[in-house]
């Protein structure tokens, strides 16, 4: 897709899904793989496989968002200015499913927060057969207007968005079943799906499986308590069939995945020392555990519709095996032995799977086989690759009193006899992990190690991976620990690496990596000599709901920890080199949490240097990136220095 003919609201989805990519960036299938729908900008094709023939599907004007084929490959559905819409592939008009009933509502869209931190995109879905839609509906009206203005372009007026800060409105969400029909007489038919939205008002997933019944997972506003709701698609009641609780959070993992005879379903739920798969019966009745922790599942998982197989990934946090198991969980059986990280789906027809790998030698495939293990073929990548791979070096060091996954990439031509300054590429955050055996995981690492630095990652406590006492310890302060243990990391990796100079390192990172670059600068300025915080979350109180709510409460409920975590608060206590760099533009981590630090860095009297981009969240144009790491690199050599002889 060409970047100019995107719609707005189309350009924000692409937001919320972190996507660069242009052209084709995705397809959808028909239930019986027959047909592909197409997007491509504001037209949509479709492709018999059969013969091979595309056609155009007209869909009348304005640009059409999210569109989606039917299961039986005979309608689209989409939305357009803010109301879902139909149209028969075989011809005739579009049909409107929806209505809005107010300025501020709107239909078949996921609200900020589902998208940005529920997991959640879609707002609309079909029914197996294809004749009814789950259509979501959002009010808006009680939610923060914020505008983002272009600087560059101040003859355009600012995009208004809807954000909801910590503390403040959400989106009001409803479901419906509407039939697929359309027309003022069909939309009098829509079936309202009803649960306890005042004690549940987060949508995280919901789906209507081919068996089986029609599913919800919401979970209250704290994000301590989770339930999976099934639904009547005749009434629209819910009753609830699973609850999970948390006294931190809840960690979410999709929905329900139900068997072919629509009696039972496969649910992940996470344990003291990390993820399941559990068999329930319909009604929520126990049936046992499906994949325990032997092999060291870790939450990704693909069933055989047809056989009752999954197949899953499992191993360490750095480096995965595939495994499968029978339909009652027996017979755990080893498919892949070489060595780095595998991802797998499946077929919903025939059980071809579908087996991804990329590997600690770099080598990386995305391969083709039958359901006996017979392999079809291979899908290449037709990526450009780089000169060399990284050169990087994962291993388990121990720390005071627990162990850190990391990584340390050294220049091509390190050079033993000398001491090296550091840059720790941070992120630190809950819900990622940055250290992996694959070195493609690597590529900016080594570009800057090669102009004269060592650069080390690692995984602390907080982030996922390693069980629930691990990653819990954060809730209600998001510093204090990542800080520690980041510190901790450092010299034991250090204790492996002499070449490695202490006296000399820098931090560098990207949202909340770039709020840990800007508090590692302010509370700890003995370890970190520079630092460089891209697109920083400086007060909690900016950021989002969902997310911020989830691991600090509300302000009104955390208001100590929201200053004390503050690098607006803390702007005082500034003590080493800091570079602030921020997209004008960012509708996720507003440009006001840089500006205000900087104001407040300002007026502490504290030297700071502020890059301010014209772009997003996301630096997606090449030449720009670039440029971005040619600043970062002269930033750390003025500050950091070059190697020096032991």
């Amino acid at each position: 897709r060409v970047p100019s003919l995107l719609a707005s609201t189309e350009k924000a989805l692409r937001e919320r899904m972190r996507m660069v990519m242009r052209g084709i960036v995705s397809v959808d299938a028909s239930r019986d793989g027959t047909r592909l729908m197409i997007p491509l900008g504001p037209q949509v094709f479709l492709l018999d496989r059969a013969t091979g023939k595309t056609t155009a599907v007209s869909l009348g004007e304005g640009y059409p968002d999210s569109p989606q084929l039917s299961p039986d490959g005979a309608r689209i559905t989409f939305v357009r200015d803010g109301d879902v819409w139909v149209v028969d592939v075989a011809g005739g008009k579009p049909r409107k499913l929806t209505k809005k009933d107010g300025p501020d509502v709107s239909f078949g869209f996921a609200e900020f927060v589902a998208a940005e931190e529920l997991d959640r995109t879609s707002g609309t879905w079909w029914s197996p057969t294809g004749d009814r839609l789950i259509i979501q509906r959002t009010d808006e009206s009680k939610v923060a207007t914020l505008y983002v203005a272009n600087p560059g372009a101040p003859e355009q007026a600012p995009t208004p968005f809807r954000y909801p800060r910590a503390g403040a409105a959400n989106a009001d969400v409803r479901f419906a079943i509407y039939p697929a029909a359309g027309g003022p007489a069909q939309r009098g038919k829509a079936v309202e799906i009803n649960w306890d939205r005042a004690a549940f008002p987060y949508v995280h997933d919901v789906r209507w499986p081919e068996h089986g019944k029609p599913t919800m997972v919401v979970l209250n506003r704290a994000q301590t308590e989770l339930r999976v709701l099934t639904i009547d698609d005749k009434t629209g009641a819910t009753t609830a069939v699973i609850t999970e609780q948390d006294s931190a959070w809840v960690n979410t993992a999709g929905g329900p995945r139900w068997a072919a005879d629509g009696a039972s379903f496969l649910w992940p739920r996470e344990t003291a020392d990390g993820w399941t798969v559990e068999r329930f019966a319909a009604d929520g009745k126990p049936l046992g555990t499906v994949i325990g922790r032997a092999q060291g599942f870790t939450g990704q998982f693909a069933v055989d519709d047809e056989t009752g197989e999954i197949w899953f990934a499992g191993g360490t946090p750095v480096e995965t095996q595939l495994w499968s198991v029978d339909a009652q969980g027996g017979n755990a059986t080893q498919r892949t032995s070489a060595r780095g990280s595998y991802y797998v789906g499946i077929a919903p027809k025939g059980g071809t799977r579908l087996v991804g790998y990329n590997g600690v030698d770099g080598k990386r495939s995305i391969t083709i086989v039958k359901r006996d293990g017979a392999a079809i073929g291979e899908l290449p990548s037709m990526a450009e690759d780089g000169p060399a791979l990284p050169q990087v070096e994962v291993a388990e060091v121990t720390g005071t009193g627990r162990t850190y996954w990391t990584a340390v990439v050294k220049p091509r031509d390190f050079d033993p006899s000398k001491r090296y300054p550091v840059v720790l590429q941070v992120y630190a955050g809950p819900g990622v992990t940055t250290v992996a055996a694959t070195p493609r995981a690597y590529w900016k690492d080594q570009l800057l190690a090669d102009t004269g630095f060592i650069v080390v990652r690692g995984d602390g406590r907080g982030t996922p991976g390693r069980g629930r006492a691990w990653e819990r310890i954060i809730s209600g302060d998001l510093i204090t620990v990542p800080l520690a243990d980041q510190i901790d990391m450092l010299k034991a990796v250090a204790a492996r690496h002499p070449e490695l100079d202490l006296t000399r390192v820098g931090v560098v990172g990207w949202s909340f990596g770039g709020y840990f670059s800007a508090m590692a600068a302010e509370l700890a300025p003995d370890v970190f000599k520079a630092a460089i915080a891209g697109a920083p979350v400086t007060d909690w109180r900016y950021y989002d709901t969902a997310y911020t709510e989830r691991y600090m409460r509300t302000p009104a409920d955390n208001a100590l920890a929201y200053d004390e975590t503050s690098a607006i608060v803390n702007a005082g206590k500034l003590g080493a080199p800091l570079l602030i760099i921020h997209g004008l533009t960012d509708d996720n981590v507003y440009a006001v949490n840089s500006l205000a630090l900087t104001e407040a860095l300002f007026k502490a009297g504290k030297p700071f240097d502020f890059v301010a981009l014209a772009g997003t969240h996301m630096v997606a144009d090449p030449a720009s990136d670039a440029a971005l790491m040619t600043r970062q690199i002269e930033f750390f050599r003025a500050h950091l220095g070059l190697p020096v002889a032991r």
